[in-house]
């Protein structure tokens, strides 16, 4: 008698890492005694405005499909936000609405990758970005970024070796989830002209790019803002960070305008369209949300210092400096498995922070922490990371 056969997922699912953020997050959830810093979100809602203008919608009964690439107004509204956030013309044709950043990733690469294809990515990385090109079965390739006089930075050296001409997609995440790292000016071109150089598609994932610390700047630097007619470069974007909309679902792409019509048929193929008061609250956070964007930089800008600083005076926590992001990432020495270090911390001091090994192998070692959080939860979490390694 033969064995029957085993039922599961292909090998490329099976062998995908499930989210450790999770991992901990489920030993907390619901618990009243948990201060939780381990998602990349504020702890504010939805400004009540963003609100609003879904809930006219829903009124009205806007409920009904809409176009693949979103509604032409919300389309507008982005390309207008981008065309004067990076003082050049994006065009609506170009702008794709999205039900979030994450489909926005899967999407751009659907569009671009085949099975066996390279890519390299900077790391440590959000493991989702690394991830979904594995689900397609494409290769990916590891750049680490290191700590240079205090400082999260790129190896620039390295980035350029393994962008060898037979890679077929960058990746690149600035400002970074986790470690905050900021891609410079001059490192977009170097970057941008290696690609262009070998027809390197370039994805950049943009979603932290207003939430810099630097007050001079409206955004991070931009491989958007460089793009010219014929050049491989997907920008994906949210509205989850910046305008505090991490449920409502909703992002964009930036692409090249021939790509148009092939991504109506991928859009259709995921999640066809996007529920319209959802687009009616992004296109108001866009056209009327800058005060609310300033706003929540300044309180990162303020809450980040904070942090740093407490975390600073705790003996054998090494804390790299960043230019942008929501977090802090950091190391406490004598502390390499994190993960059964942030389930500790969970269990025994009531403290909710993200392992480092989520984020890939160079994250070991390392803890996550989201300070998009009023200041006083901030106080307390430090107050109990204190008492957890005195003890």
């Amino acid at each position: 008698m033969t064995a029957a056969p085993s039922i599961s997922a292909r090998p490329d699912i099976r062998a995908l890492q499930s989210s450790l953020i999770r991992d901990v997050a489920n030993a907390g959830m619901g618990r009243t005694d948990v201060l939780p810093f381990w998602f990349g979100e504020s702890d504010q809602p939805t400004p009540h405005f963003i609100r609003e203008a879904a809930m006219a919608s829903l009124a009205q009964g806007e409920t009904f499909y809409s176009q693949n690439l979103g509604r032409p107004y919300l389309r507008e509204a982005i390309a207008g936000y981008l065309s004067d956030l990076h003082g050049t013309t994006v065009a609506p044709g170009r702008v794709a609405a999205v039900g979030s950043g994450v489909s926005g990733l899967m999407i751009a690469a659907q569009m671009v990758l085949s099975p066996g294809d390279r890519v390299v990515a900077v790391t440590p990385l959000w493991p989702n970005i690394v991830e979904i090109p594995r689900i397609l079965g494409a290769e990916v390739a590891r750049v680490p970024l290191t700590v240079a006089n205090g400082k999260w930075s790129l190896d620039l050296d390295a980035l350029l070796q393994a962008l060898t001409p037979d890679t077929r997609l960058a990746i690149i995440n600035s400002p970074n989830n986790p470690t905050g790292w900021t891609i410079e000016e001059d490192e977009v071109d170097v970057v941008l002209a290696h690609c262009r150089k070998h027809g390197i598609w370039v994805l950049s994932d943009d979603v932290y790019e207003r939430l810099v610390h630097d007050p001079s700047r409206r955004s991070a630097p931009s491989f958007l803002r460089r793009y010219q007619a014929g050049d491989r470069i997907i920008s994906v974007n949210s509205f989850s960070k910046a305008w505090s909309m991490t449920g409502w679902r909703v992002g964009w792409l930036a692409t090249p305008e021939t790509l148009s019509n092939d991504l109506t048929k991928v859009i259709e193929y995921n999640t066809s369209c996007i529920l319209e008061p959802i687009q009616r609250a992004a296109t108001t956070a866009l056209t009327e949300g800058e005060p609310t964007v300033a706003k929540l930089r300044a309180e990162l800008t303020a809450t980040r210092t904070l942090l740093v600083d407490e975390l600073s005076r705790i003996p054998g926590v090494v804390v790299p400096d960043a230019g942008g992001a929501m977090y802090v990432f950091f190391r406490i020495e004598g502390h390499a498995d994190t993960l059964a270090l942030a389930k500790r911390l969970v269990e025994e001091a009531g403290l909710g922070l993200a392992p480092g090994g989520a984020f890939g192998p160079e994250g070991e070692g390392w803890l996550r922490w989201c300070h998009a959080v009023d200041p006083a939860k901030l106080r307390d979490g430090v107050g109990r990371l204190r008492s957890f390694l005195g003890r």
